[in-house]
């Protein structure tokens, strides 16, 4: 954990977003309070050296509008369309790497289809905007309100193909630059372009990682404080209507997104909220022979049913 939070701290200059951020996304509904301490350590001795050594935080100058209660609507929806991208962006990446595995079982014919396909990608954008991690136009649609309609799908069709082919690691990023574009859809909903564009960052991120709170600092920390509260709705929506999908199937979901209810399941499994049927003769908590507690398909404790 403490390695997590001080390479995140190191490449982006957040060491708060870096430390919550490491100790809520292995167990989304579980912090583990006993390593705030060596991760709050970690980050901030990884950013103090970053910054010494000449590599400048990440920050965006952005005005947020006045807090009222259209706006608030207006973000609602964006947020809900957040989720949406975050949804696509989640299973594609899972969706491509599976299907490269099963298609080509040789590692390093892997590495060279999937080289070749962002060679001819690029030629055919006529652009190698999508190839990097992509910081000027991030900055661009925050500060300056412009970006592409199609680049939120271009970004994650290139991502897609780069992580299938074998990169490791490189998920985070491509978060933040899928969710600016929303420049775009911004002033459609009378949200000014710029702003739009940091409240997408952060709700992608957040829809992809399942980590609120940790997008919510990040916000502050990449944005300043300004439009605190919009930020907080948008990642709070994000996160409830991204489902149970995730950038990393090692995640474990320990409690419903939705209700009060245990259901320890790792991202990407789609059976999240199917109740089991206890065996003959049992009776869950509500007297009708089903349990309280969802298990997960495939495992021993599924198999036998037993309650929670």
């Amino acid at each position: 954990m403490a390695g997590m939070a001080a390479f995140f701290s190191a490449l982006f200059g957040t060491p708060l977003t870096a430390t919550v951020f490491a100790i809520v996304v292995i167990s989304i509904g579980v912090v583990y309070h006993v390593a705030f301490i060596p991760c709050l350590t970690a980050s901030l001795v990884a950013y103090w050296i970053s910054v010494e050594l000449g590599v400048a935080p990440t920050r965006f100058s952005v005005a947020a509008p006045e807090l009222e209660k259209l706006m608030l609507l207006r973000v609602a929806v964006l947020g809900v369309g957040c989720a949406l991208v975050s949804v696509l962006l989640c299973r594609t990446l899972h969706f491509a790497e599976h299907q490269m595995k099963k298609r080509l079982p040789n590692a390093w014919l892997r590495v060279l289809v999937g080289g070749g396909a962002v060679i001819a990608l690029t030629y055919l954008c006529g652009t190698r905007d999508y190839n990097g991690a992509g910081m000027d136009l991030i900055t661009a649609a925050v500060e300056q309100g412009t970006a592409r309609p199609e680049a939120f799908l271009l970004k994650i069709l290139f991502t897609a193909v780069t992580l299938s082919a074998g990169l490791k690691g490189g998920e985070v990023v491509p978060s933040f630059f899928v969710g600016p574009p929303s420049a775009v859809a911004g002033p459609l909903l009378g949200i000014p372009a710029g702003f739009a564009a940091a409240l997408g960052l952060a709700a992608v991120f957040c829809g992809a990682t399942n980590c609120p709170l940790a997008s919510i600092f990040l916000s502050v920390e990449l944005f300043g404080d300004g439009g605190l509260l919009y930020f907080a709705l948008i990642c709070g929506i994000s996160y409830m209507l991204s489902g149970y999908n995730g950038l990393y199937s090692s995640q474990t979901i320990v409690y419903s997104k939705l209700k009060a209810q245990y259901i320890n399941v790792r991202t990407n499994a789609y059976h999240a909220g199917e109740l089991v049927p206890l065996p003959a003769g049992r009776r869950g908590r509500d007297g009708e022979g089903l349990s309280t507690c969802i298990l997960e398909k495939g495992t021993a404790a599924h198999r036998a049913a037993v309650p929670f």
